[in-house]
């Protein structure tokens, strides 16, 4: 039995002339030491080129956000224009009255004629210029009778135009609308 004081028989206790495991104290840190840690992050130049890539990624991204939002422009215009043709030929055959359908670059106009020289405006709303859209066809005036059906020559097309966007909405003589 060996001399000591009996702590153990793997002869690494103080007894027999070894070192104990130190235990860190609360301040201590493990691993490297402090200026180690500071190349973990990224230099100024890594910052630029990832700052750069990811403009060039955004630049090429912008391209086609503004033909889709030049394609939806001219897409609720040319809506607008199919609409107001509708809601006129609805407030003729409604009101037993002719109605004027008026398109031009700032307006569309539905109006009632009430007597010979006297019209009443019953919707009016926002003309192809609100939305950038250049319009060809424009001043026009269309005539729905009593019956929903057009009054004299009604046919034609208006072609709408943003950036690379292109609508036709052609208009038959009987009054009905088409887009292209």
């Amino acid at each position: 039995m060996p001399r000591g004081t009996g702590e153990g028989k793997s002869g690494s206790g103080p007894a027999s002339g070894g070192t104990a495991p130190r235990r860190p104290g609360p301040l201590a840190r493990p691993g490297p030491p402090i200026l180690a840690g500071m190349t973990r992050g990224s230099t100024l130049l890594e910052l630029l080129i990832v700052l750069a890539v990811a403009g060039m990624v955004a630049l090429m991204a912008l391209a086609p956000i503004g033909a889709l939002h030049d394609r939806l422009a001219v897409d609720q215009v040319a809506e607008a224009i199919v609409s107001a043709h509708t809601r006129a030929r609805l407030v003729a055959t409604a009101e037993r009255r002719i109605a004027v359908l008026t398109v031009a670059a700032d307006s569309i106009v539905v109006r009632v004629v009430e007597s010979a020289g006297d019209t009443v405006i019953r919707w009016r709303g926002t003309g192809p210029a609100a939305e950038g859209v250049t319009a060809a066809g424009v001043p026009r005036r269309v005539f729905f009778g009593p019956s929903g059906i057009t009054i004299g020559v009604a046919n034609g097309s208006y072609v709408l135009i943003r950036g690379g966007a292109r609508r036709q909405v052609i208009v038959s003589r009987y009054g009905r609308v088409r887009v292209i």
